[in-house]
């Protein structure tokens, strides 16, 4: 049987997408290992499922499996390229909520994922999906199931900065745990990611965020995913990194984070303590792979 899927990224977070609607997968671990490698398979940091939502308050659902086959709570990055492709795709009405016939317009799509409903409001111009915004939610610094504090104390050297900012981390849960380090040597995550996201502090194993705040304001961000390794991307990881400089003053509500594949623009909003990540969605190809 031969399953048609669509490659698509966000700032290079890559994963294979199916609409499971047409074509349910029975074995979605299995099909995530093997189409994820780069060399014998289609190549992705993972395999997302676009399929109808089981909560009358969303649209649609999305399963998302890494790259080892783990299934991931929740993606920033997935959930902008599922919002372009139900409505570059036709799945989803293409007008405004307000009927208003422009050349920019605006949409929105609700999707039901394992960290609960997010809104996607998607920024469309000549029909075209040029950006999405989703609202993330509200971030916890407190879950015993993700996070054990007391274990914290023995996580590994190399944390400590190399050269000068502190080495200052907080642990910020999107959905999914993140643990953010303050270091200006970003570059140690290829050799240390692999080493805290396995760290007994974590229960269910965490993504690791190396962040340095940059001269302009901005802040540089690499990402170790779980389950993945070293992505190009990280939306909830980008969320999570501007929270954490906020909550320790290295910058206000809102920072542009700069990851290996582009950059992500998020707000954290006082009124409704939601934070809001806004960035774009790619196609890049499609095509067909054998079950």
């Amino acid at each position: 049987m031969k399953i048609p899927f669509t490659k698509m990224h966000g700032c290079g977070n890559d994963y294979i997408y199916v609409n499971a609607m047409q074509h349910p997968i029975a074995d979605p671990q299995a099909c995530a290992i093997a189409w994820s490698d780069r060399h014998q398979g289609i190549g992705s940091d993972g395999l997302v499922l676009i399929d109808r939502s089981t909560d009358t308050e969303a649209d649609f659902s999305m399963r998302i499996f890494n790259a080892d086959g783990t299934e991931a709570m929740m993606c920033g990055n997935a959930s902008r390229c599922i919002g372009k492709y139900v409505y570059e795709r036709g799945l989803t009405p293409r007008h405004s909520p307000r009927g208003e016939a422009s050349d920019r317009q605006e949409a929105e799509v609700r999707l039901l994922t394992l960290s609960g409903i997010k809104t996607l409001h998607l920024h469309i111009i000549h029909d075209i999906v040029e950006s999405v915004t989703v609202d993330m939610g509200i971030p916890v610094f407190k879950d015993d199931s993700l996070f054990t504090p007391s274990r914290a104390k023995n996580l590994p050297a190399p944390l400590a900065t190399r050269r000068g900012d502190g080495g200052e981390a907080l642990f910020v849960s999107m959905g999914n745990p993140h643990y953010v380090i303050f270091t200006d040597d970003v570059d140690q995550v290829s050799e240390t990611g692999h080493i805290l996201e396995h760290h007994p502090a974590f229960p269910q194993r965490c993504n690791i965020e190396f962040a340095q705040v940059l001269p302009d304001g901005r802040i540089r961000t690499r990402v170790w995913e779980r389950g993945s390794g070293v992505t190009m991307a990280c939306g909830t990881g980008a969320c999570a990194t501007a929270v954490a400089a906020c909550l320790t003053q290295r910058t206000g509500r809102t920072s542009d984070i700069v990851m290996d594949g582009g950059t992500l623009h998020i707000e954290w909003h006082e009124a409704d303590n939601h934070v809001y990540m806004t960035g774009p969605a790619t196609f890049v190809f499609d095509g067909e792979i054998e079950l």
